[in-house]
């Protein structure tokens, strides 16, 4: 059964893209079939996985002028393609505006495509407007990546309340698939009490994976690769593949 998980969280900087393109990377390394939705026009995933956003991207699918198999792109890595974007998909956020029907655009799109990959994981932009409303409606369940800092609870209440609301009123079925720890340093006092804090407010919501501060996964998007490809024994790779495993123990249950 295909599942489409938006990874998302208002806040930049915490390893929404990071987390996306590896955490699709470490399924397709267990050979799931995975989509890389990249909804952010800044286009980190995009590039993350060494593409630039030529035509026609993520854009032209939602305002009409292809259908979204017609963006779909291999990235070299088995099992693993990409829907590309770029900076004209700002143009939604203006383009959007008033239009009915709009934040059901990407779900319908995503209909010819989800038969094909078990899953598709939707790469959300830094904030709660059409994009990332989009992408909500269009999931079936939520991973916000939460980074292990001072200010890692702000915020995560607003975000929480978008999807109270996203659930009453246009996608019931929205679930949390869970909270992922990032950028964690266990050699600091500051990392080992927000990861307690984190866990005491949200319990079982939280994975038990944490991702390390780690130099290979920040080296490995400047050359186009996942951190799999670009050092699998790092303890980057590691950890994402042990989110996948457990990701497929807590969607499969």
């Amino acid at each position: 059964m295909s599942r489409t998980i938006a990874v998302a969280n208002q806040k930049g900087g915490v390893g929404k893209t990071t987390t996306t393109i590896n955490l699709a990377a470490a399924l397709a390394a267990l050979e799931r079939s995975v989509l890389i939705v990249d909804c952010d026009p800044q286009g980190n995933a995009t590039r993350g996985q060494g593409m630039g956003g030529e035509a026609p991207t993520l854009y032209h699918a939602m305002v009409g002028a292809v259908s979204l198999a017609d963006t779909v792109r291999p990235t070299g890595f088995p099992h693993l393609d990409l829907v590309p974007a770029d900076r004209d998909l700002v143009g939604v956020e203006v383009e959007f505006v008033g239009l009915e029907g709009w934040e059901h655009r990407l779900d319908s799109a995503l209909a010819e495509l989800r038969e094909g990959y078990e899953t598709i994981l939707l790469d959300c932009p830094p904030s709660l407007g059409h994009l990332t409303v989009s992408a909500l409606v269009a999931a079936d369940a939520l991973l916000v990546p939460l980074q292990c800092e001072y200010f890692a609870l702000e915020g995560i209440s607003e975000l929480l309340r978008t999807v109270a609301r996203i659930r009453q009123t246009l996608n019931p079925k929205l679930g949390m698939a869970g909270i992922l720890l990032t950028m964690h340093d266990d050699r600091t006092n500051l990392s080992r009490d927000v990861a307690a804090e984190v866990r005491r407010h949200f319990s079982a919501q939280v994975f038990d994976t944490v991702v390390p501060r780690n130099v290979r996964l920040a080296e490995a998007p400047s050359h186009g690769l996942s951190v799999l490809a670009y050092d699998i024994k790092s303890r980057g790779a590691q950890a994402y593949l042990d989110l996948a495993r457990e990701f497929l123990e807590r969607t499969s249950s």
